[in-house]
């Protein structure tokens, strides 16, 4: 990446520490799906569903 990458979210007011905490949940999120592509790990039908439709997920009632 490089500074001009960063000039959008500067635009809406990011400073270095909001570009930083960007930067890890990014960093974050990609480990998390190689660790579950690694695993071979599946989404459930309801997420994968959503995934597809952008339809929201409903929360079980406990």
């Amino acid at each position: 990446m490089v500074e001009e990458d960063w000039a959008p979210l500067r635009a809406l007011g990011f400073d270095d520490q909001g570009l930083l905490e960007v930067a890890h949940i990014v960093g974050c999120f990609n480990y998390l799906t190689r660790l579950a592509d690694g695993f071979g790990l599946q989404l459930d039908p309801a997420t994968a569903e959503a995934s597809q439709t952008g339809a929201g997920l409903q929360r079980d009632g406990g």
